[in-house]
This record gives structure tokens, C-alpha cells and sequence, in this order.
């Protein structure tokens, strides 16, 4: 996948509001709130997949290692779940080829078998990291999901909310990554998994040696 041209640097962060999922773009002024609403509950049971991803997350100590975080380095209440999360309100805000930035269950597709993904917050370095995992009943449908990621990261940066979200997009024949501002979002399959890390304000290295330790934990 090409890189893309420059655009204007955003940088993105999440917040909570009474219990609701909220991120700000820093450029903006104003602060967009939405009900987290999430896919039909029970998403592991009878799973499929041969991987469990609950086994491919790290433990919090990995985490707080790998970011320099220490203690500060936290879990972010409310967004450490086993279902893809959408968030409509922020969904709707954006140009429609980009909406999925924010569905979850547009991410990673219908065919998810199994789901877990977790948000850390540094407050005193204003940082925020997620490591997520799907899981698929294949390498076949894995791919798939990824194949469908790559397609609408291209389409959402054709469009006028595509340089404001991911800013310029490069990846491999496994691999896909954005990087607006001082965010990125990285994405890679391996065997039936499909594996996400998100980031802001950390150098690059630090979501690479996450995305790196993750898929150790996946087998073949």
C-alpha cells in the first residue's frame, strides 16, 4: 500500500463523560460525547477460532515496561471489553468512508468468532495506548477482515475526513499503518487473528514493540 500525501496534523485522545466514550481532536474546539454501543453480547460463546485472544493480550506489566509508564500507566475504566464497541455520535460526525474508525464492528467484520481490547491511559504524559485482538475461525476469513481494514483505510483517505483521522497510510501484504500527528493506528494478521494498536503520543517504537510482543503470543 502507497503512502499517502501529508495533511494537516491532528492529534486525538480519549475521555470519559459519565460513563461515555468520547474522543477529542485537538485542533477542535469543542468535545463530541456518544453511547458506546455494543455488538449482540456473548461474542466468544461457541467460538471457532483456535486462538484464544484473551492469551494474546499482555499482562498490564508488559504494558507499563514496554511504555516507560510505570504506575501511571492504567487501565482506562469502561474501555477494557470482550465485544467491539461503536460509537455512533462520533461515527456520524465523519465523512461516511470513515465512519468505521469509529465501529468496531465495521473494523474487524462480521465474522469475528472472539474479541478483547484494552485502553491505557499516563495521565502525566497525556498518553493514551490500546492493544486489541480478534479472532476468526481461519486465516482465510483473518484475511478477509484485514483485506476489508486496508480497503477502507484507502477509501477514508479519499475522502474530506480521511488526512484528519489517519494522515498518511503505509503497510505490506500483512501489515497496515496510519499515522496523523503524534497518533497512529497499527493493524496485522497473522494466522486467524487479526491484531490492532493505537496510539498517541508515543514514539513509534513503542506501539511497534507492543504490536511485536502480541503476535509472539499468537502461534504458527
Amino acid at each position: 500500500m502507497a503512502a499517502a500525501s501529508g495533511g494537516t496534523a491532528w492529534r486525538a485522545r480519549f475521555t470519559l463523560v459519565t460513563a461515555c466514550a468520547a474522543i477529542v481532536v485537538a485542533a477542535c474546539s469543542s468535545t463530541v460525547t456518544g453511547v458506546a454501543v455494543k455488538a449482540a453480547p456473548g461474542i466468544d460463546d461457541d467460538s471457532r477460532s483456535p486462538v484464544d485472544v484473551d492469551a494474546v493480550l499482555l499482562e498490564q506489566s508488559r504494558m507499563r515496561a514496554i511504555t516507560g509508564g510505570g504506575d501511571d500507566l492504567t487501565v482506562i475504566p469502561t474501555m477494557d471489553g470482550k465485544q467491539p464497541v461503536d460509537i455512533d455520535a462520533l461515527a456520524e460526525s465523519v465523512a461516511p468512508p470513515c465512519r468505521w474508525y469509529f465501529a468496531e464492528t465495521d473494523t474487524f467484520g462480521p465474522d469475528v468468532e472472539e474479541f478483547h481490547k484494552t485502553t491505557y491511559q499516563d495521565p502525566p504524559d497525556g498518553a493514551l495506548i490500546s492493544q486489541g485482538a480478534a479472532g476468526y475461525r481461519d486465516p482465510a476469513t483473518a484475511r478477509r477482515a484485514f483485506d476489508g481494514v486496508v480497503d477502507r483505510i484507502e477509501r477514508c483517505l479519499e475522502s474530506t475526513s480521511g488526512r484528519v483521522l489517519l494522515g498518511e497510510a503505509t503497510g505490506t501484504v500483512d501489515a497496515v499503518q496510519t499515522r496523523a500527528g503524534d497518533c497512529g493506528r497499527d493493524y496485522r494478521v497473522k494466522s486467524v487473528v487479526l491484531v490492532e494498536v493505537t496510539y498517541c503520543r508515543y514514539p513509534d517504537s513503542v506501539p511497534d514493540i507492543v504490536m511485536a510482543n502480541l503476535l509472539e503470543q499468537i502461534p504458527g
